[in-house]
């Protein structure tokens, strides 16, 4: 009898009851949405909602932040390797048989919407009308064509953006690519009050398309394990995948990180690389490495207790961050997913719907699973390759002459006198990319620019030059027309300047 359990338990028993109760409401409510799937899904789904129950299993377990701060050390010297240490091995002769063992993975599974775009983010064009695929899919052939290998593209999509995705792949079927999709899974979205399941189906349209997530990029090992790719691959006697973000155009293969972990110096292979960079300002959220009970530990900002996030945000204290670009062997994955061996820190993230009801999804990292590989490294890599494009502000760069394009990848300009990007920053009037490119008649020279501040309505006019410091402020109601040819520099432009066309 439930009450008289109560009655009689302590705090700790009260709060197992109340797991327990938990847990077993939320197995009811997922056995009626899988009892919905057609025959032909149902193995699919299964294997989604297993896996959110072990997720949600470990949520209630978990309490209060993942990390215990005392614990938490500088990664040891040799435990993140200078990149120039790196590429000063050079590279064998035989560069073609170390390439045909990778595999490139891109995360596909976002959406273009915090640019104002429906669709996958991935077929936003990003340069030259090209979109972040187009120039993936480049990047990999012109490595297939200058070696004469065979390193297929993997793309983890999401149920947001298969569909779409799979509809541009014709495009790249005469392309020296192999290009591969697999799913990541499909968990329901959970009532921040009830803690039960908002979805009474399984379906994902219409109404119910928010009722349902894709549970962030540290699902790729079980889903790639479940997808048969994994295995298919490793039978072609692949051993290694390079991870990264389809948004980021600085992730392009290395030549040289891939040789230290096919030839590593010492003999001992790595089961896991991570690219970290050095922090500035500007990246004082991103996840760092430490050392923590004896191993590699990502820690992001979310498992960080309030009393320490100013330490952890200092740029003195944690100099690195995590650029999301992984190499991982792929007999690891394999092994560790084998005895369910993989160990991710569980990201709570709160929605609110379109309807004001607020949700909870239980999310992991990819990176968070360093810790449960064998000799991991990090590789403190130039800032270049690290090039998100997760703003227009990001678009600007990407599209302005201060990158050249070749094959896919982007580098900066030579004419660029320091090799520091300028901060951009772009107000709401051009959050969404058509609003942006509306605004541009073309994108202005910006090799010497500093800083860029743009706030209302204001628009560009062609060949317009910007260096140092531009400020340009059109206030409410005010438009701010900066005329074509002009040249601006350490200018501050606020008020009203309307060009007439005459």
């Amino acid at each position: 009898d439930f009450s008289k359990a109560m009655s009689q338990a302590g705090p700790s028993q009260f709060q197992e009851v109340i797991r327990q109760e938990l847990e077993y409401s939320m197995k009811v409510e997922l056995d009626k949405i899988l009892a919905t799937a057609p025959s032909n899904e149902l193995e699919h789904t299964k294997n989604d909602l297993e896996g959110f129950k072990k997720l949600f299993h470990r949520f209630l377990q978990e309490k209060g932040p993942s990390v215990d701060w005392g614990k938490i050390q500088r990664p040891p010297e040799d435990s993140i390797q200078p990149y120039e240490k790196i590429k000063a091995r050079g590279l064998p002769d035989n560069i073609a048989s170390v390439l045909n063992k990778l595999v490139v993975v891109k995360l596909n599974g976002g959406l273009g919407t915090s640019m104002g775009c429906k669709g996958p983010k991935s077929l936003i064009g990003v340069r030259n009308e090209n979109t972040f695929l187009d120039l993936t899919v480049q990047q990999i052939e012109h490595l297939n064509k200058t070696y004469n290998t065979d390193v297929p593209l993997v793309l983890m999509n999401s149920f947001n953006t298969d569909e779409d995705t799979k509809k541009i792949l014709q495009k790249y079927s005469h392309s020296r690519v192999k290009i591969y999709t697999f799913n990541q899974s499909r968990y329901p979205r959970i009532n921040k009050e009830t803690l039960l399941p908002i979805a009474k189906d399984v379906s994902y349209s219409g109404e119910n398309t928010e009722c349902w997530y894709p549970p962030g990029h540290g699902d790729i090992y079980a889903s790639f394990y479940n997808s048969g790719l994994l295995d298919n691959l490793i039978a072609e006697g692949k051993e290694y995948i390079f991870v990264s973000n389809i948004d980021n155009l600085g992730a392009t293969v290395d030549l040289y990180i891939l040789n230290h972990l096919m030839n590593p110096p010492n003999g001992k292979r790595c089961e896991f690389v991570m690219e970290v960079t050095n922090k500035t300002r500007a990246d004082v959220k991103g996840g760092t490495l430490t050392q923590y009970e004896n191993k590699l530990r990502l820690v992001e900002i979310a498992q960080v207790p309030k009393a320490h996030v100013d330490e952890f945000k200092s740029v003195s204290k944690f100099k690195i961050f995590n650029t999301n670009n992984l190499w991982i062997a792929l007999s690891a994955i394999k092994r560790l997913q084998e005895k369910n061996a993989i160990d991710m820190e569980i990201i709570v993230n709160p929605k609110t719907l379109d309807g004001g009801l607020n949700v909870i999804q239980l999310e992991t990292a990819v990176g968070a699973a360093i810790k449960s590989f064998e000799n991991s490294l990090g590789i403190n890599v130039p800032r270049s390759r690290f090039l998100p494009v997760k703003t227009t502000s990001d678009l600007l760069l990407v599209m302005s002459n201060l990158y050249s394009l070749n094959a896919g990848s982007l580098t900066m300009s030579e004419k660029r006198e320091f090799p520091t990007v300028p901060l951009v920053k772009l107000g709401s009037s051009f959050t969404k990319v058509q609003d942006y490119l509306r605004r541009f008649e073309s994108i202005p020279d910006m090799l010497e620019l500093d800083h860029l501040t743009v706030s209302g309505d204001v628009t560009f006019g062609k060949n317009v030059s910007l260096k140092g410091t531009v400020i340009i402020i059109a206030n409410h109601g005010d438009r701010i027309d900066i005329p074509a040819g002009a040249v601006l520099e350490n200018k501050i432009v606020s008020g009203n300047l309307r060009i007439l066309d005459h």
